[in-house]
């Protein structure tokens, strides 16, 4: 569907980046995930993979396996929704990994009736969730955007990096996204 609508491609790769540069704040070793909610063109929750509130911030153990209650960047996004006067009925969620089982079935529940993501992760059940149950599901790589396993990256120039503890992935994204905007700095 993306081809057919070059603003929403150009959209959706905007918030995937926005999701990959989210993901970095979180403390996993292994593998490093970030999640946004859209809806009307406004981020209303995002999400990194980590530990629950309250919890060291430490997702694997001296064997370098991680944890088993860490939550997924997904999981974070939309349990986050849950204590916001926001809903996700109807939105898209942009995560850097495709979703596991049990977060397709999070999402699902959620009324998310879009997901978009970038890396394909080894299973595709949770993927074959999604479609089964209607929700239009997109396979966006963004180019040069993957970290390593071991999540050590480089910044990307440029990029403004959150505040510890703020809520906002990117200094302004909680407004809408203007595709406009960068034909009137062109123009």
């Amino acid at each position: 569907m993306q081809e057919e609508n070059p603003k929403q491609a150009t959209l959706d790769q905007r918030y995937l980046r926005m999701a990959r540069i989210w993901a970095e704040n979180s403390y996993c070793r292994r593998r490093k995930v970030g999640a946004l909610v859209v809806k009307e063109k406004m981020i209303i929750s995002d999400g990194y993979n980590g530990t629950p509130s309250g919890f060291e911030n430490v997702c694997e153990d001296d064997n370098n396996v991680t944890k088993p209650y860490v939550l997924h960047a997904e999981a974070n996004a939309i349990t986050k929704l849950a204590r916001s006067s926001n809903n996700s009925d109807g939105a898209t969620l942009y995560v850097t990994s495709s979703p596991c089982i049990e977060c397709s079935k999070l999402i699902i529940q959620a009324g998310i009736k879009r997901v978009v993501y970038d890396e394909q992760y080894r299973l595709d059940d949770g993927i074959q969730l999604l479609r089964r149950a209607g929700i239009e599901v997109v396979h966006m790589p963004i180019e040069g955007s993957h970290m390593p396993i071991d999540g050590s990256h480089m910044p990307i120039e440029g990029s403004h990096m959150p505040i510890e503890g703020s809520h906002m992935p990117i200094e302004g994204s909680h407004m809408p996204i203007d595709e406009d905007k960068d034909k009137q700095k062109q123009g």
